[in-house]
């Protein structure tokens, strides 16, 4: 391992170990720096492990009750909670290993440590042994963290964040979650297919607050019909632990009076900060903004020369492919090229049954921008391909421009809406029009139709919105 770096990043997730392969790339040293496993929150404790958990669990739902339309008869479903928690640990490690990989295969040096940085150009790390790596560059990546509440302070078994509602050793009787973001309905939608009754509380009037409401509506509407619950305009006051049980006093926001909601978990999901937690060394401060995200130009560069930062460091989304774009524009714009990313069209997913996927501007967005649209919008259940599969249920829905057509925005609910979305960012990467997409010719039968069929419609409006 070399002392001195072209480019030291801080944090080994998505957005950090694709910068440190792309600098590498690029010719420069390079060296990232982790204090735990590869792969950071992403991949140890968050989207990867959630996502075998979200399949695992509507594979266990379907068996249940989903297979006999299909004609396949089962006999009692059992569920085996270790084998699930195995499996989904399994697929963690071999990913991991895959990271380490990839750092071997293009020369960079992972450092394994606690990370802090003296000044621009030297960054320390503790670790089983201490070392200062001087370097020309350093790029921040250390990610989030879960928010605590005040009032609902961790405690790792009974008021549990992300982090522990991934690793419950046994299905909860009852757990409620507070907050109805993608993090919440994921993990509350998990455990309610495993069994257990799962309650909702969220201080908005709605799920999902900043997607499009049609669409979250009719995906709340589709929860509720699988047995999740929800409260609105409610907010949590207190937590009590009594007989191994909490006990959760909520109140709505209209003046009702409180009251105490007995259950044996709280998942606390209102949301994720940036972690720079003991980063900065004495003396060197970054300008944040008031969420606490480090302020970046451009060029990810932060108020102090030489020091960068990217992901959920910074201001934006807190999402994994978000930092993996912003690492890669940020190392080629180190390295003098013309680095950037297209922040209209950078894709969101909450992996529920069926999915949520949105793209661009929502119709909510589009009004409060004073921009004219014109709005498509196709069943899933007009759709062949759909009732073959049985997931009928959702909606494509197309926000183009009324004068230019442009595409705006595309929101999918739908079984594979995940992988649909991508033709939505791809057409807006390309400044497409609704009817290009509607002109593109797509396979029959496929869910794709959808789409293509959500792009006539918005060429059939004869009126603007």
């Amino acid at each position: 391992m070399s002392d001195t770096y072209d480019l030291v990043v801080i944090g080994a997730g998505p957005g950090g170990y694709r910068a440190a392969a792309r600098a590498s790339q690029l010719g420069m040293r390079v060296a990232c720096v982790e204090k735990e496993a590869l792969g950071g929150t992403c991949l140890n404790v968050g989207c990867i492990p959630s996502k075998a958990l979200l399949e695992s669990s509507e594979l266990f739902h379907q068996a249940q009750d989903g297979l006999q339309v299909h004609g396949v008869q089962v006999g009692d479903v059992a569920l085996d909670l270790e084998a699930m928690m195995a499996r989904k640990a399994k697929i963690v490690a071999m990913m991991v290993k895959g990271i380490g990989g990839l750092f071997k295969g293009h020369d960079v040096d992972h450092v394994t440590g606690t990370a802090s940085i003296a000044a621009a150009g030297s960054v320390q790390v503790r670790g089983d042994e201490e070392w200062t790596l001087a370097c020309e560059r350093i790029l921040i990546a250390t990610g989030s963290a879960p928010i605590e509440l005040p009032a609902l302070s961790f405690d790792g078994k009974h008021l549990i964040s992300s982090t522990e509602a991934l690793a419950l050793e046994a299905v909860p009787e009852r757990i409620i979650v507070i907050g109805a973001g993608a993090i919440g309905l994921e993990m509350g939608s998990v455990w309610n297919r495993l069994g257990a009754e799962v309650l909702v509380v969220e201080f908005m009037d709605h799920i999902l607050p900043g997607m499009d409401r049609e669409v979250t509506g009719q995906l709340q509407r589709l929860l509720q019909r699988q047995g999740m619950k929800f409260e609105f305009g409610t907010s949590a006051r207190s937590a009590a632990i009594a007989d191994a049980k909490v006990d959760l006093t909520i109140a709505s926001g209209d003046g009702a009076e409180a009251r105490v909601e007995r259950c044996d978990k709280v998942l606390v999901a209102v949301g994720r900060r940036p972690y720079v937690d003991g980063l900065l060394g004495p003396g060197l401060e970054l300008e944040t903004d008031h969420r606490g995200h480090v302020v970046v130009d451009s060029s990810y560069q932060t108020s102090v020369p030489g020091i960068y930062a990217i992901g959920d460091a910074i201001p934006g989304p807190m999402l994994a492919h978000k930092a993996e774009e912003e690492g890669v524009a940020a190392v080629e714009r180190m390295a003098g090229h013309a680095g950037q990313v297209n922040y209209d069209a950078i894709p969101a997913v909450v992996y529920v049954h069926p999915e949520l996927a949105s793209v661009g501007m929502t119709e909510e967005g589009a009004s409060a921008a004073g921009r004219q649209v014109r709005i498509g919008k196709h069943q899933f259940r007009a759709n062949a391909r759909a009732h073959s599969m049985n997931a009928i249920d959702g909606l494509v829905k197309v926000i183009a421009d009324a004068q230019t057509d442009r595409l705006l925005g595309v929101h999918i609910l739908g079984r594979q809406a995940s992988h649909l979305i991508a033709e939505g960012v791809v057409a807006m990467e390309f400044a497409a029009s609704a009817e290009d997409v509607a002109r593109s010719v797509h396979a029959h039968p496929s869910l794709s139709e959808v789409v293509k069929e959500a792009a006539w419609s918005t060429l059939e409006q004869s009126e603007p919105r």
